[in-house]
């Protein structure tokens, strides 16, 4: 992963000092909150339904052990015990005190950590696939250049006060798994016809009130020339995003006012007024990033499908195996993925316990390193075949190793009304109960992938609006309502695109949701074709008859 240099952490520390000072100040009443307000949120502090929520950033997912042990002391001494794992693969805390955060902030720069940017109208955690470096379909490995990024817009002063918050995706295999279509900018990795490694560029994707899908405004755009591309793309919705209406205020409203043509002009217009030798990255520079990352090396005598002899006599190891592993680009190797999902907690839920075990698991098979992912689970990048037995014997005694990953039990769900301040009803409730109800695994198995996503309001931190099943909890006279659509899906590339979900109907109230969707996947089992998903079955039948069983 990439270790600072000595810039990164004066920065870093002196960023700390700072607020340390701008909280004091607060405190003492020498701030209002309206003044203080823009402060913390630059600092990733939000004021929430109970406490302050502090949301740290973890660029790309990737993190080091030492960074998992800390992030368990800071649970264990300034939270209640439990860490949030989010599908901007961040961690939020969610009861905080704001005279704690100076020092959390500083116990985060001892490990090379820090919040700042994940709030406010700026260019937020930079995201990308979670099996970059070990991905058997990867281009090239994306992380430097994430990181690259990640740098520039950091403090930017030209983009610290955008229209809205933005954020940017990047995927470097064939398969997109960072959802870089849902987002304000997604770069994706592209071979050209003579085999040069190139970006294809996606601009305008978002969710919320009005979701949008991200349309390619570039296709072959040399390596050197993603910063300033950015930039370019930064500066016109910079000047003509909307900032009189909050709703109407992010790039996929200006993309759509204007059509992709005329924005795509706008950015080229800006892109050549930006001089010929700021235009390219120095590869020089890319290469000293590249270095100051930790790399792991494969042992290349790792003997391959050890784990093989357990699966054949132990059906839960060999279920494991075939849900919460994946194949990796070295021989002898798996990815590992930790189950989040589990009945007793919410999803991405990690207790500081599981976070100091995980820390010690991740020296013990996985070279030091884990990484988050989109979908609220942690994963294992290195671990090899024959230390698969002993890392699940490992995580079962830790309710880590449920084994439903990309099953109807795997569920994506953000705080909802039971922390957020913001949201219309409660989520983490009806998700567990949809556990409950599919707590049969081998019937979460014979539904294939279905992925459910909730949000607690329109904002769509859980990306209802791409699940296969979307929930959005909704607000009548006080009571919690949900609305249910399906077909949704993140897509995986331009052949392959996203798609919002469609809405099956009125609002259901929360004694109904388990029963409609469970209706839905009846439908599912009687109608579908062969080995056909459930998004597929939804694309070939359309909505109607779902409908009718939801509502009958």
């Amino acid at each position: 992963m990439y270790r600072y240099n000595p810039t990164d952490i004066r920065l870093v520390r002196e960023r700390v000092e700072e607020y340390r000072s701008q909280v004091t100040r607060r405190i003492a009443g020498e701030l209002s909150e309206d003044e203080f307000r823009p402060l913390r949120l630059m600092n990733g502090l939000y004021l929430q339904r109970h406490a302050y929520m502090l949301r740290i950033a973890v660029p790309y997912g990737l993190l080091s052990s030492a960074q998992i042990r800390k992030l368990a002391f800071i649970t264990e001494r300034y939270d209640r015990g439990i860490g949030h794992w989010t599908t901007r693969q961040n961690l939020q805390l969610n009861w905080i005190r704001l005279e704690d955060t100076p020092d959390i902030l500083a116990h985060l720069a001892e490990v090379e950590m820090h919040a700042m940017q994940t709030s406010g109208n700026c260019v937020r955690n930079i995201t990308a696939d979670p099996w970059a470096g070990v991905a058997p379909d990867e281009l090239f490995d994306v992380r430097p250049w994430c990181e690259i990024l990640r740098q520039y817009t950091t403090l930017h002063p030209e983009f610290m006060y955008l229209p809205r918050k933005f954020k940017i995706a990047f995927s470097g295999a064939r398969e997109d798994r960072a959802a870089i279509q849902i987002h304000d900018i997604g770069i994706e990795a592209m071979l050209d016809d003579a085999g040069e490694k190139r970006w294809r560029v996606y601009v305008g994707g978002g969710l919320g009130r009005t979701p949008r899908v991200g349309q390619i405004v570039r296709e072959g755009l040399p390596l050197d020339e993603i910063v300033a591309y950015t930039e370019a793309i930064l500066r016109v919705y910079n000047l003509h995003g909307r900032r009189d209406n909050k709703f109407k205020a992010r790039i996929k409203i200006l993309v759509g006012e204007l059509g992709l043509d005329k924005f795509k002009a706008e950015v080229e217009a800006e892109y050549a007024e930006i001089p010929d030798k700021d235009k390219h990255v120095d590869l020089a520079q890319v290469d000293a990033i590249a270095r100051q990352f930790e790399v792991v090396r494969p042992d290349p005598d790792a003997p391959v499908d050890a784990h093989l002899a357990r699966a054949a006599s132990d059906p839960a190891f060999a279920r494991w195996i075939a849900t919460n592993t994946l194949a990796h680009r070295w021989p002898g190797y798996r990815i590992a993925l930790l189950s989040l999902k589990h009945p007793e907690r919410a999803p991405g839920d990690v207790t500081t316990a599981q976070h100091y075990a995980i820390a010690d698991l991740m020296d013990r098979f996985n070279q030091g390193y884990c990484v988050s992912t989109y979908a609220q689970n942690l994963a294992f990048q290195f671990v090899k075949s024959a230390d698969l037995s002993a890392l699940y014997d490992a995580l079962v005694p830790l309710g880590l190793a449920t084994p439903n990953i990309g099953t109807v039990q795997d569920i994506i769900c953000c705080p909802g009304m039971d922390y957020c301040s913001l949201a219309n009803a409660h989520s983490i409730p009806i998700a567990r109960a949809l556990h409950e109800r599919f707590i049969d695994l081998d019937e979460a198995y014979d539904l294939g992938p279905v992925h459910i996503k909730m949000s607690g309001c329109i904002n769509a931190c859980g990306h209802h609006h791409v699940g296969h099943i979307g929930i959005l909890g909704i607000d009548k006279r006080g009571q919690d309502f949900y609305q249910i659509a399906i077909g949704g899906y993140a897509g995986t590339g331009p052949h392959d695109p996203a798609r919002v979900g469609r809405i099956l109907g009125q609002a259901v109230d929360k004694d109904r949701v388990v029963d409609v969707i469970e209706r839905v996947l009846e439908v599912y089992r009687h109608q579908r074709q062969g080995d056909e998903t459930f998004v597929q079955t939804v694309e070939r039948l359309g909505v109607s008859p779902f409908q009718e069983a939801a509502y009958a």
